[in-house]
C-alpha cells in the first residue's frame, strides 16, 4: 500500500533552516510528481511546492519562493523541502502528497514551529 512519511519538523527561530523528507513507498516513485503542502493553526491546507517525476519542474507558492526548495532523490524514494529565513509565518504541519491515478494520498504531516 502506498506510505509517506513525513520527518525533519521542529521549532526553530526567525531566519533559520530546516529540512523536511517525505520516505515514499508502495508505488513506482519516480513515476509521479510530488507536492508538499502545509495547513497553519485555523487555516486551510495550501499547496507549498511541487517537482515532477525526475525533477526537472519545480513550482512554489509565491509566499515560499525563493526561500524554500523541493528536491527528490529516486534512488531513496525521498522527497525533500529546503526551507530557508523560514518566517514565524511559516508555522504549520507539513505534509508530503502524491496523487496516483486520480487518487490523494498523504502522510500524517510533520511539525514546523517558527518561534523566537
Amino acid at each position: 500500500q502506498v506510505q509517506l512519511v513525513e520527518s525533519g519538523g521542529d521549532l526553530v527561530q526567525p531566519g533559520g533552516s530546516l529540512r523536511l523528507s517525505c520516505a515514499a513507498s508502495g508505488f513506482t516513485f519516480s513515476n509521479y510528481g510530488m507536492r508538499w503542502y502545509r495547513q497553519a493553526p485555523g487555516k486551510s491546507r495550501e499547496l507549498v511546492a511541487y517537482i515532477t517525476s525526475l525533477g526537472g519542474t519545480t513550482r512554489y507558492a509565491n509566499s515560499v519562493k525563493g526561500r524554500f526548495t523541493i528536491s527528490r532523490d529516486n534512488a531513496k524514494n525521498t522527497v525533500y523541502l529546503q526551507m530557508d529565513s523560514l518566517k514565524f509565518e511559516d508555522t504549520a504541519v507539513y505534509y508530503c502528497n502524491a496523487f496516483l491515478n486520480g487518487v490523494d494520498y498523504w502522510g500524517k504531516g510533520t511539525l514546523v514551529t517558527v518561534s523566537s
